[in-house]
């Protein structure tokens, strides 16, 4: 019996090539930056994009979309960030601050047409919201990047991956939120879910904006000696999988629990959909959200000498932990649905608010230094 190869499309053998091609570059002008631990970052990282192409075909697209608008600013700057402030195009459209402010009214937009097209029942408005939603995220993405070379341009020993502060995390937030909500809203055909998805991320951008021009975070400092260290570039990320995940589930909770009151029945998706979305978030939330908080516990011996010092922080993330753990022990093993699940989530959603934000703004420990 002759066996058929297996035929892989063109579009992911060149995304492929394309990711070794700029992971290999990176390497070859970078490896005197890099220790042995950011090089395999590096290198894991290339895989994982890899594999994310072949399993979500978008972002075979999607991500040299934003790899080359971040080149286009890259170039611009020609290794001057003063052009930030006279080049029309970095001004306006491609520093990193700028395309943030593309992402928040984009998002704002979309969070509008997903609304108009959920009241009116209108599929041309939810195609919109949609390719607003998939802008907001190219946005989010370029301006992370570009942010990054930013970073170095001021000097060597300020440039950092920008995860360290709210106002870079809530840029994260945004985007992973966005790309995972798009995953779902396209496994399940279900676009009027984004008009309750969108409000969450609606909110972080409020606060983006906020504290942008009232506190002026925006601008980039140099890395605390707390946050020097290369477990940030895999604990954080890791860490906002979860957040933006739980944000999801508690958002279609909301949408949930007013469909089993006869509210909005008609336009939104069926009550069955709306928890099993929920389960699918909060069960990949619960992966990396563990992943992260294993992160953190190896980070913590690297720095303080233990894995676990009963630090507010890590409290409440073991909070957090234990009530995703016990939402799913419920639903798979004792077989709840319904609305307490739907509750669950959205009570869920402010304990992880107050573990995220709460925390540091009213507890004090090793964690203090990312208050408001």
């Amino acid at each position: 019996m002759t066996t058929l190869p297996v035929k892989r499309p063109a579009g992911a053998i060149a995304f492929a090539a394309l990711v070794l091609v700029a992971a290999m570059i990176s390497f070859s002008r970078y490896r005197g930056a890099m220790d042995y631990y950011e090089q395999g970052i590096l290198f894991a990282s290339a895989a994982g994009l890899i594999w994310f192409g072949r399993f979500w075909p978008v972002m075979q697209r999607f991500l040299p979309l934003c790899g080359a608008i971040a080149l286009a600013a890259i170039e611009l700057y020609d290794r001057d960030l003063a052009r930030g402030s006279s080049n029309f195009f970095l001004k306006y459209m491609l520093a990193s601050q700028s395309l943030v402010m593309w992402m928040c009214v984009l998002f704002f937009l979309a969070t509008l047409m997903y609304w108009v097209g959920l009241l009116r029942r209108s599929a041309s408005s939810l195609s919109i919201a949609s390719g607003l939603t998939w802008a907001a995220a190219t946005a989010a993405l370029s301006s992370i990047l570009v942010r990054w070379y930013e970073g170095y341009l001021i000097g060597p020993d300020v440039g950092h991956i920008p995860v360290s502060n709210l106002y870079e995390v809530f840029v994260l937030f945004c985007l992973i939120t966005a790309l995972m909500y798009l995953y779902y809203e396209a496994r399940f055909a279900a676009r009027s879910m984004g008009a309750f998805v969108l409000l969450v991320i609606s909110a972080a951008v409020g606060f983006i904006l906020w504290y942008s021009f009232d506190r002026g975070a925006h601008e980039i400092q140099p890395l605390i000696p707390a946050l020097q260290s290369w477990w940030m570039k895999i604990h954080v990320p890791a860490n906002f999988v979860g957040y933006g995940a739980f944000a999801i589930a508690a958002m279609l909770g909301v949408a949930q629990l007013l469909v089993s009151r006869g509210i909005l029945t008609s336009k939104l998706p069926s009550y069955d959909t709306l928890g099993e979305v929920s389960y699918k978030a909060i069960a990949v939330g619960f992966l990396f959200f563990t992943i992260a908080t294993i992160l953190g516990a190896m980070w913590a011996a690297d720095a303080w000498g233990g894995y676990w010092s009963w630090d507010p922080k890590e409290t409440w993330a073991l909070i957090v932990w234990l009530n995703y753990a016990a939402w799913l022990h419920v639903r798979l093993v004792k077989g709840w649905r319904g609305n307490v699940l739907a509750w669950w989530s959205v009570i869920g959603l402010l304990v992880t608010t107050f573990a995220f934000l709460g925390v540091n703004m009213f507890l004090s420990g090793l964690h203090s230094y990312g208050g408001l």
